[in-house]
Protein backbone atom coordinates (compact mmCIF):
# COMPACT_ATOMS: atom_id res chain seq x y z
CA UNK A 1 0.00 0.00 0.00
CA UNK A 2 1.51 3.61 -1.10
CA UNK A 3 1.87 6.42 1.61
CA UNK A 4 -0.67 8.63 1.95
CA UNK A 5 1.95 11.58 1.49
CA UNK A 6 1.91 9.91 -2.22
CA UNK A 7 -1.40 10.08 -2.60
CA UNK A 8 -3.12 12.92 -4.45
CA UNK A 9 -6.09 15.01 -2.82
CA UNK A 10 -8.71 13.05 -5.25
CA UNK A 11 -7.11 9.94 -3.14
CA UNK A 12 -6.73 11.18 0.10
CA UNK A 13 -10.88 12.44 -0.02
CA UNK A 14 -11.74 8.77 -1.06
CA UNK A 15 -9.58 7.59 1.50
CA UNK A 16 -10.88 9.73 4.69
CA UNK A 17 -14.80 9.23 3.78
CA UNK A 18 -13.71 5.83 3.16
CA UNK A 19 -13.04 6.20 7.08
CA UNK A 20 -9.24 6.46 7.18
CA UNK A 21 -8.68 9.52 9.58
CA UNK A 22 -5.38 9.78 8.68
CA UNK A 23 -5.83 10.73 4.97
CA UNK A 24 -7.69 14.13 6.37
CA UNK A 25 -3.96 14.94 8.76
CA UNK A 26 -2.11 14.25 5.13
CA UNK A 27 -4.50 16.91 3.74
CA UNK A 28 -4.42 19.06 6.25
CA UNK A 29 -0.98 19.19 6.31
CA UNK A 30 -0.47 19.63 3.18
CA UNK A 31 -2.53 22.79 2.66
CA UNK A 32 -2.66 23.95 5.98
CA UNK A 33 -0.14 26.88 4.89
CA UNK A 34 -1.23 28.13 1.79
CA UNK A 35 -5.12 28.43 3.53
CA UNK A 36 -4.24 29.81 6.53
CA UNK A 37 -1.75 32.00 5.03
CA UNK A 38 -4.70 33.40 2.73
CA UNK A 39 -7.30 34.10 5.56
CA UNK A 40 -4.37 35.72 7.85
CA UNK A 41 -3.56 38.32 4.62
CA UNK A 42 -7.46 38.74 4.08
CA UNK A 43 -8.64 39.40 8.38
CA UNK A 44 -4.88 40.17 9.87
CA UNK A 45 -5.46 39.19 13.44
CA UNK A 46 -3.70 36.00 13.91
CA UNK A 47 -6.37 34.75 16.36
CA UNK A 48 -9.23 35.20 14.14
CA UNK A 49 -7.55 33.87 11.35
CA UNK A 50 -6.93 30.32 13.51
CA UNK A 51 -10.49 30.56 14.09
CA UNK A 52 -11.46 30.97 10.68
CA UNK A 53 -9.47 28.34 9.61
CA UNK A 54 -10.35 25.69 12.44
CA UNK A 55 -14.61 27.00 11.11
CA UNK A 56 -13.20 26.00 7.25
CA UNK A 57 -12.28 22.49 8.06
CA UNK A 58 -14.81 21.91 9.94
CA UNK A 59 -16.96 22.95 6.86
CA UNK A 60 -14.75 20.69 4.93
CA UNK A 61 -14.94 17.67 6.56
CA UNK A 62 -18.74 17.56 6.98
CA UNK A 63 -19.10 18.37 3.50
CA UNK A 64 -17.02 15.53 2.55
CA UNK A 65 -18.73 13.21 5.53
CA UNK A 66 -22.16 13.92 3.78
CA UNK A 67 -20.99 12.83 0.49
CA UNK A 68 -21.51 16.46 -0.72
CA UNK A 69 -17.77 16.99 -2.04
CA UNK A 70 -18.18 16.78 -5.69
CA UNK A 71 -14.93 18.90 -6.99
CA UNK A 72 -12.47 15.92 -8.15
CA UNK A 73 -9.12 16.97 -8.69
CA UNK A 74 -9.76 20.87 -7.49
CA UNK A 75 -9.46 20.51 -2.93
CA UNK A 76 -7.12 23.14 -2.55
CA UNK A 77 -9.40 25.64 -4.99
CA UNK A 78 -12.15 24.55 -3.04
CA UNK A 79 -11.03 24.75 0.53
CA UNK A 80 -9.50 27.89 -0.57
CA UNK A 81 -13.31 29.36 -1.90
CA UNK A 82 -14.80 27.66 1.39
CA UNK A 83 -12.27 29.90 3.87
CA UNK A 84 -12.79 33.05 1.50
CA UNK A 85 -16.52 32.85 2.23
CA UNK A 86 -16.09 32.53 5.90
CA UNK A 87 -13.88 35.73 5.79
CA UNK A 88 -16.36 37.51 3.76
CA UNK A 89 -19.05 36.34 6.17
CA UNK A 90 -17.12 37.89 9.12
CA UNK A 91 -16.68 41.02 7.57
CA UNK A 92 -20.40 41.16 7.21
CA UNK A 93 -21.40 40.78 10.65
CA UNK A 94 -18.92 43.03 11.73
CA UNK A 95 -19.72 45.46 8.56
CA UNK A 96 -23.90 45.34 10.14
CA UNK A 97 -22.35 46.29 13.16
CA UNK A 98 -22.50 49.97 13.17
CA UNK A 99 -21.00 52.09 15.67
CA UNK A 100 -21.89 55.39 17.24
CA UNK A 101 -18.39 56.92 18.62
CA UNK A 102 -17.87 59.69 21.31
CA UNK A 103 -15.83 62.70 21.49
CA UNK A 104 -13.09 59.93 21.95
CA UNK A 105 -13.77 57.83 18.89
CA UNK A 106 -14.65 55.26 21.01
CA UNK A 107 -18.36 53.07 20.17
CA UNK A 108 -20.81 54.43 22.87
CA UNK A 109 -22.57 50.88 23.15
CA UNK A 110 -18.96 49.98 24.53
CA UNK A 111 -18.71 52.60 26.78
CA UNK A 112 -21.73 51.89 28.47
CA UNK A 113 -20.41 48.59 30.41
CA UNK A 114 -23.19 47.29 32.29
CA UNK A 115 -20.52 45.37 34.96
CA UNK A 116 -19.48 48.73 36.51
CA UNK A 117 -19.97 48.53 40.24
CA UNK A 118 -19.27 51.92 41.81
CA UNK A 119 -21.63 54.44 42.91
CA UNK A 120 -19.94 57.14 40.69
CA UNK A 121 -19.82 54.78 37.75
CA UNK A 122 -23.39 53.97 38.21
CA UNK A 123 -24.41 58.02 38.05
CA UNK A 124 -22.11 58.48 35.16
CA UNK A 125 -23.61 55.52 33.28
CA UNK A 126 -27.20 56.87 34.38
CA UNK A 127 -26.36 59.98 32.75
CA UNK A 128 -25.29 58.35 29.39
CA UNK A 129 -27.99 56.33 28.89
CA UNK A 130 -30.47 59.05 30.12
CA UNK A 131 -28.79 61.34 26.56
CA UNK A 132 -29.00 58.37 24.86
CA UNK A 133 -32.35 58.26 25.12
CA UNK A 134 -33.26 61.74 24.92
CA UNK A 135 -31.08 61.67 21.33
CA UNK A 136 -33.36 58.80 20.31
CA UNK A 137 -36.54 60.59 21.88
CA UNK A 138 -35.68 63.23 18.73
CA UNK A 139 -35.11 60.91 15.98
CA UNK A 140 -37.69 60.11 13.27
CA UNK A 141 -39.97 57.26 14.46
CA UNK A 142 -39.07 54.71 11.70
CA UNK A 143 -35.56 55.35 12.49
CA UNK A 144 -35.70 54.94 16.19
CA UNK A 145 -37.48 51.75 15.74
CA UNK A 146 -34.97 50.15 13.98
CA UNK A 147 -31.97 51.28 15.85
CA UNK A 148 -33.99 50.31 19.82
CA UNK A 149 -34.63 46.62 18.38
CA UNK A 150 -31.32 46.20 16.86
CA UNK A 151 -29.43 47.64 19.91
CA UNK A 152 -31.23 47.38 22.29
CA UNK A 153 -33.58 43.93 21.79
CA UNK A 154 -30.90 42.20 20.08
CA UNK A 155 -32.64 41.22 17.05
CA UNK A 156 -31.34 40.66 13.01
CA UNK A 157 -31.82 43.11 10.40
CA UNK A 158 -34.72 39.97 9.42
CA UNK A 159 -36.25 39.82 12.18
CA UNK A 160 -36.58 43.55 12.27
CA UNK A 161 -37.82 43.76 8.26
CA UNK A 162 -40.42 41.35 9.66
CA UNK A 163 -41.63 42.81 12.69
CA UNK A 164 -41.85 46.96 11.39
CA UNK A 165 -43.06 45.43 8.13
CA UNK A 166 -40.66 46.43 5.88
CA UNK A 167 -37.51 44.90 3.59
CA UNK A 168 -34.57 44.00 5.39
CA UNK A 169 -32.72 46.87 2.76
CA UNK A 170 -35.05 49.68 4.33
CA UNK A 171 -34.51 48.50 7.75
CA UNK A 172 -30.68 49.11 6.89
CA UNK A 173 -31.12 52.33 5.57
CA UNK A 174 -33.42 53.17 8.51
CA UNK A 175 -30.63 52.35 10.67
CA UNK A 176 -28.08 54.07 8.69
CA UNK A 177 -29.95 57.48 8.79
CA UNK A 178 -30.92 56.68 12.42
CA UNK A 179 -26.93 56.50 13.31
CA UNK A 180 -26.22 59.36 10.74
CA UNK A 181 -28.86 61.68 12.53
CA UNK A 182 -27.70 60.69 16.18
CA UNK A 183 -23.98 61.71 15.60
CA UNK A 184 -24.70 65.06 14.44
CA UNK A 185 -26.93 65.64 17.31
CA UNK A 186 -23.71 64.60 19.25
CA UNK A 187 -21.98 67.01 17.16
CA UNK A 188 -24.03 69.96 17.17
CA UNK A 189 -24.85 69.69 21.17
CA UNK A 190 -21.13 68.63 21.48
CA UNK A 191 -22.29 66.09 23.75
CA UNK A 192 -19.85 63.49 24.94
CA UNK A 193 -20.84 60.30 26.08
Amino acid sequence: MPSLTSLNDHELVNSFVAGNINALETLILRHKDKIYTSILFLVKDQYLAEDIFQDAFIRIIDTMRSGRYTEEGKFLPWAMRIAHNLCVDHFRKVKRTPTIKNSEDQDIFEVLNFTEESAEDKMIKKQSHSRVRDMLDMLPEDQREVIVLRHYADMSFKQIASVTNCSINTALGRMRYGLINLRKMMTQKQIAL
